[in-house]
């Protein structure tokens, strides 16, 4: 089965470059997905793969083997892009200005149409049953995944275990990373007013100064991670905005504040919640002002199902040789997988797309990122192979 479906990533490889191309030439915002997802639809079509469309842009498609009901894998690609203007010199650049696929998803997407055709065409050859999951909306909340996740996507039939791969530009093409238990953060968004009375610079005594407050309160919120947070628990709060005010004699009415929260513990992350209310109202009340506070509830963290992730690791040893497996660093980053792991045991892996001989090192998230397109047949190929052969219970 594994030489099988070798072959047939590296038959089909140039076919699903071109895939990739199509995507990344036309990439669509988060929930914005309408092109691409007629695009998924129809190439599902195409491989007679019967889908289903949920959360408006997100397609669900279903191939079943030998014996469908002995073992039920899911595999997840997500489609969305974000808005940056890409700075590649590429044929197949970005064609609609100010939004491009900096992170991947083109190619996630690419992967999993190339396992679905490899595992259709080879569906007598394999038991189980695969649910092909094309998510929307993975870069901004509330995330695409817990919107399907609501429409039932986990249910009828309900998956066992769930497979999600990542672009990673500082690992060489050819290679994979793996990491059991906790492998990204959470992250909730912050956004605060500080309110005050303002007059005239000249005459601080008559006013009640937001900027002072909030300056004392970006200080002062540090002190939740520092004092009050395990150091060896991985937390992360920074204030990334603050706003507020706009010639030099007069004091505002009022500061805004904007802000993330990142923990790699769900009971430690909502605690903290609990600490940034208190602090940041007493704090403002204290000195005067009047607070309006809201932590938006984003991504839980990803948490890789240890048993899950070693058979999924020694897969990928089967499938490129274990000197090309690697161990994954834990990231502060996020990703809405998160919401799939909650529910079920999942594995969220890596896969290698650096090339530094090409010049190909640019990060995600940056408008000059791009991949060694020789990873999109080992990533169609793993996919294919986690879903064919994985029995997890």
């Amino acid at each position: 089965m594994l030489q099988k479906i070798k072959a047939l990533a590296s038959q089909y490889a140039a076919e699903f470059v071109e895939v990739r191309h199509h995507l990344h030439a036309n990439p669509e915002l988060s929930y914005q997905e309408f092109e691409t997802s007629r695009f998924i639809q129809d190439k599902l079509k195409e491989f007679a793969i019967p889908f289903e469309v949920k959360a408006t842009t997100g397609v669900v498609g279903l191939i079943e083997g030998k014996k469908p009901g002995s073992r039920i894998v899911a595999l997840r690609a997500d489609m969305d892009a974000l808005p940056i203007k890409e700075e590649n010199d590429i044929v197949y650049k970005s064609r609609k200005e100010g939004v491009m696929h900096a992170c991947g998803h083109d190619v996630h997407t690419t992967c999993l149409l190339g396992a679905a055709k490899i595992l259709n065409e080879l569906k007598t050859d394999w038991e189980g049953t695969v649910k092909l999951i094309f998510q929307p909306g993975e870069e901004k909340n509330p995330g695409g995944a817990s919107l399907l996740i609501k429409e039932g996507v986990l249910e009828k039939p309900e998956p066992s275990s769930i497979f999600g791969l990542h672009v990673h530009p500082g690992l060489a093409v050819g290679k994979m990373s793996f990491r059991a238990g906790k492998v990204m953060a959470s992250a909730d968004e912050l956004y605060i007013t500080v309110k005050g009375k303002g007059g005239h610079a000249a005459s601080p005594h008559a006013c009640i100064d937001p900027i002072l407050i909030a300056s004392h309160l970006i200080v002062s919120l540090q002190q939740i991670v520092s004092r009050n947070n395990n150091p060896h628990n991985p937390t992360v709060l920074s204030i990334t905005s603050f706003q507020g005010g706009s010639t030099t004699n007069v004091i505002p009415n009022e500061v805004k504040l904007k802000g993330t929260f990142r923990a790699m513990d769900e009971e430690w992350r909502f605690k903290a919640h609990d600490l940034i209310r208190k602090m940041a109202t007493e704090l403002v009340n204290s000195m005067g002002g009047e607070i309006d506070l809201l932590i938006d509830v984003g991504y839980p963290s990803v948490y890789n199902n240890e048993s899950l992730n070693e058979l999924a690791r020694k897969k990928a040893e089967e499938f490129i040789g274990a000197k090309n497996v690697e161990e994954t660093e834990a990231r502060m980053g996020a990703e809405d997988f998160g919401y799939y792991t909650q529910e079920i045991p999942g594995c969220f892996f890596r896969l290698g797309v650096m090339n530094t001989k090409k010049g190909i090192t640019s990060g995600v998230h940056t408008p000059t990122f791009n991949i060694d397109e020789s990873a999109i047949e080992t990533g169609i190929g793993m996919m294919a192979w986690l879903g064919s052969s994985v029995n997890f219970s």
